[in-house]
């Protein structure tokens, strides 16, 4: 579990196609110093996604992706050289800073502008429509890994703000529009569709 409260950024330093280019190993380098106390088969989210240490060195560690993983994430666009947002999981007794996150992404969404606003950025996205039914004003989602609080929905388009510390800290000050990112939504909005769809009847004990 993570909170989606960044605490650095690392760089993609190598791309290893596996399975047939169906799967990939990704080697990623972190600041000094962020690893320690990391072991292998660790969790860490990257850019939203929680993925597996399977090897690591002072400042660099290694994952392999699925090819589903994949599919449902903008991992398949990341290149040498692609920043990341990276956070390591949530420990007993850390502050919850963010919310609750997963690290399993469920959806990309687009950037449809990033506009400045008074100190702080004003970006719009649209999500896929099966998504859409679960981002509501005031609630929380997730973007590249980062909690942030929806101020506005309007059909398949919600907005959101950043404050200069979260786009220097992460790569939210550096997209652009039409830029794809990672969506998680809020993990309460699943749980509480997921129980509409039942009669109350129909649940025997």
């Amino acid at each position: 579990m993570f909170t989606g409260i960044i605490t650095a950024t690392g760089t993609v330093s190598a791309i290893e196609p596996m399975g047939g280019s169906h799967d990939m190993r990704l080697e990623i380098g972190t600041p000094d110093g962020w690893l320690e106390g990391a072991a292998i088969g660790a969790s860490i989210c990257c850019s939203g996604c929680c993925l597996t240490v399977t090897d690591m060195a002072a400042t660099r560690f290694t994952v392999d992706v699925s090819g589903e993983t994949l599919k449902l994430t903008t991992l398949r666009a990341w290149r040498q050289g692609s920043r990341i947002n990276l956070e390591r999981a949530l420990r007993v007794g850390d502050e919850m800073g963010g919310h609750v996150v997963s690290g399993h992404v469920d959806g990309v969404a687009q950037m449809l502008s990033s506009t400045p606003e008074h100190g702080s950025l004003r970006c719009v996205f649209r999500l896929p429509p099966q998504l859409a039914p679960f981002v509501a004003p005031k609630g929380s989602i997730t973007i590249e890994g980062v909690s942030l609080t929806v101020n506005e929905v309007d059909g398949f388009e919600f907005g959101v703000n950043i404050i200069p510390h979260t786009a220097a800290a992460t790569t939210l000050g550096g997209l652009v529009a039409g830029d794809h990112v990672n969506i998680e939504i809020d993990m309460l909005a699943r749980y509480v569709a997921r129980l509409r769809q039942f009669n109350p009847e129909d649940i025997k004990a």
